[in-house]
């Protein structure tokens, strides 16, 4: 192991500074990603099946109607398509993962239902006045950086039919600093990173100017490059949300801090839901 190595990767970098590996194309770690997924009662890859059924029988309030053509962005395994689809409306799934698309697609079948599901990047989504309502759920928006942000919200108002909504959901910026996790490390034979023994040293950075929190895991693998993977998680008040709605547009914008259950810092009032309406 080349501690200095080491010892330079586990500074705190410069904001926006790219990781060495991604982790949602990595077999080994999507197989894991799925399994978190997939496990009702987690608050992890995606949120726990009975916060998924509150969450979607919200979003049919606001929406307010039948038969819509959703797209769900970041859709994971399904597990929101798959409730809306049964719901009786027209779906379209995309995610970045194919083992979850996979997934998704092999339950699609088997419950015999019609979910479009589409595996590739929503940054690269093209499509006009397709769709109402658009939803980006479990806070994906602010884990984008800001180019790749304001990339999608330009593509999200182009893909919505005049006068449709973009449902999505972010942490606000409610005591971000309590959202620091501490330095810590551990060694597996074979565990979430990777199938073989590894080390793990995991980190997080504040950036309060920019209201962005790096987190930060550092791989390390007998005769193996030390591999780095960094999330940037972005934090928001109303009125950030507001001056990013309106230079696309977006019109008329409703907040909700009362849609999840609260159970820790990332759930409950921490979090707000975001109802935004294009211009019919």
């Amino acid at each position: 192991m080349n501690l200095y190595k080491l010892l330079k990767e586990s500074q705190k970098p410069e904001i926006y500074t790219p990781g060495t590996s991604v982790m949602w194309t990595d077999e080994h770690i999507s197989k894991k990603l799925l399994e978190i997924h997939l496990n009702p009662d987690l608050d992890l890859a995606s949120r726990r099946e009975s916060t998924i059924n509150k969450t979607v029988k919200w979003i049919d309030s606001v929406a307010g109607e039948k038969n819509l053509d959703i797209l769900d962005l970041g859709c994971g395994p399904g597990l929101y398509s798959k409730r809306f689809a049964k719901s009786g409306h027209k779906v379209t799934g995309i995610d970045f993962s194919k083992n979850s698309i996979d997934y998704a697609i092999k339950e699609n079948i088997s419950d015999g239902l019609d979910v479009n599901y589409r595996h590739g990047n929503y940054l690269e989504l093209d499509e006009n006045e397709k769709y109402n309502p658009v939803i980006l759920i479990f806070t994906d928006l602010g884990v984008l950086l800001p180019d790749e942000r304001e990339l999608l919200l330009s593509k999200i108002y182009k893909s919505l039919k005049p006068g449709g909504i973009f449902i999505f959901d972010v942490i606000n910026d409610k005591n971000i600093n309590s959202k620091v996790s501490p330095k810590n490390w551990e060694v597996s034979d074979n565990g979430f990173w990777r199938n073989s023994p590894y080390m793990t040293l995991s980190n997080s950075f504040i950036y309060l100017e920019e209201k962005v929190i790096l987190f930060q895991h550092l791989i390390h693998q007998e005769e193996c490059n030390l591999e780095t993977y960094r999330f940037w998680t972005h934090f928001f008040s109303h009125a950030d949300l507001d001056s990013m709605l309106n230079e696309h547009e977006f019109y008329e914008r409703e907040y909700f801090e009362n849609v999840l259950p609260g159970y820790d810092m990332w759930s409950g009032d921490n979090v707000t839901f975001c109802v935004a309406k294009k211009r019919s």
